[in-house]
């Protein structure tokens, strides 16, 4: 029997090379190997102790708008610092930022494994940790962002951030997995014990980075005079703002994890093994299409990309709010989050291509305070709707209303489904 059809070994290792992750950021930069190791073990600690806040808040009070009110402490310093951070990565050297700013997220790890080892029951307490990890997080982020384009050329960025979407999704899938299950085996100090180690990968790769100056115009220090300049940049940009305006639809009415703890009791019977497997299928999506983003790479159309993930984003999220079945329910938030991967990488590289060295530090806090504020409103959003009326509806009007808001945005600016990243333009 003939075997022409088969490929030849050169055409299947070309083949498997134009599908899986590319890896070769990791073999080109030690630093970044080394920093994408590190965000790797680090981010699982982190979200096992995100999903334990939130089995510990639904513990205490029973309510989904109060597991919703962690997304709005979180919101508020995330806001301020998150641009005011970005200024502060412009003007100092980012490997020292990095340094006390990850330094300071292991400390409020080690408040959160105190207050539980005491068997403290004091929602505010946590929701004042969350602040303060927030606050944190929102410096740490656009410095960790800017430093990426400082280790690699431009041309390796799309698999940088797909590889990024690797250790991002990784986390998300295996983190609340395994919070979920040691909360319900151990208690929630075991979670944030866990949490507290893990900082030491991050740390580790932090100090490895070599010295990170800012580049251009020197600042003395940072200031509000450094972030009007960032944000005048901003203003300018018309498919930057594009970018951002999908993503912050897409998340506010489509984002769903508040009502995890109470879909998994009334949907699904479960408990908080039920919460860690609802929050991790949507990284197990992701991660699954980040392993095989070869193809990304050489999309050229990305602006259309985007907006074709997040229609499939928000058509998924309605989906999971219609089943009862968990095994369905959790194959819907997969197709979610493997679009929304898919989103992340081009808008990450659309910003990072954009932007100059000068200013990528208060762009990615610009960022950030999307990407991550975005769900933390989703969060008070779905709690409210679920709250005054039932979490099936919550959902379901969420990724409905994701999906007429992005389709609004695109008639409104037709530019951005013409983004060609061959010939960017902002």
């Amino acid at each position: 029997m003939s075997r022409s059809w088969w490929p030849s070994r050169p055409a299947a290792r070309a083949l498997a090379r134009s599908v899986v992750a590319d890896v070769t950021p990791l073999r080109v930069s030690p630093a970044y190997r080394r920093l994408w190791i590190g965000l790797t073990v680090s981010n699982l600690g982190q979200q096992m102790t995100a999903v334990a806040i939130a089995i510990q808040v639904f513990a205490i009070t029973g309510s989904s708008l109060s597991v919703g009110l962690v997304g709005m402490f979180a919101l508020v310093p995330l806001i301020g610092f998150g641009l005011y951070g970005g200024a502060i990565a412009d003007a100092v050297d980012r490997r020292r930022l990095l340094m006390v700013t990850s330094s300071g997220l292991a400390v409020m790890s080690a408040v959160l494994f105190a207050q539980a080892l005491m068997g403290l029951r004091s929602v505010g307490l946590l929701y004042a940790v969350v602040a303060v990890q927030s606050a944190f997080f929102a410096v740490n982020n656009p410095a960790r962002g800017a430093v990426v384009p400082r280790l690699l050329p431009l041309d390796l960025l799309p698999a940088a951030n797909a590889l990024g979407q690797v250790t991002f999704n990784l986390g998300y899938t295996l983190g609340p997995l395994l919070g979920g299950a040691v909360y319900g085996l151990f208690g929630p100090q075991a979670a944030y014990g866990t949490d507290l180690l893990t900082f030491g990968a991050a740390l580790y790769a932090t100090w490895r980075l070599p010295s990170l100056p800012p580049l251009g115009a020197r600042h003395e220090r940072a200031g509000l005079v450094m972030v009007a300049e960032g944000l005048r940049f901003l203003r300018g940009q018309r498919i930057l703002l594009m970018a951002f305006a999908v993503d912050l639809v897409a998340m506010v009415f489509g984002m769903p994890r508040a009502l995890f703890p109470a879909v998994a009791e009334t949907f699904y019977g479960g408990g908080a093994g039920t919460v860690g497997l609802l929050a991790a299928a949507p990284a197990f999506g992701a991660l699954a299409a980040a392993l095989f983003s070869g193809g990304l790479s050489r999309v050229r159309w990305q602006g259309r990309a985007v907006l074709i993930a997040i229609i499939i984003w928000g058509a998924a999220i309605a989906a999971f709010g219609l089943t009862r079945t968990l095994v369905v329910g959790m194959a819907f938030l997969a197709v979610a989050g493997a679009a929304d991967m898919v989103s992340a990488v081009f808008r990450t590289t659309i910003l990072q291509v954009a932007t100059p060295d000068a200013l990528r530090g208060r762009l990615q806090g610009v960022f950030i305070v999307v990407v991550a504020g975005g769900p933390r409103l989703g969060d008070v959003e779905s709690g409210a709707v679920a709250q005054l009326f039932t979490p099936t509806v919550s959902i379901v009007s969420g990724g409905l209303l994701c999906i007429a808001g992005v389709l609004l945005l695109a008639a409104r600016h037709p530019a951005f489904a013409r983004y060609d990243a061959q010939s960017p333009a902002g």
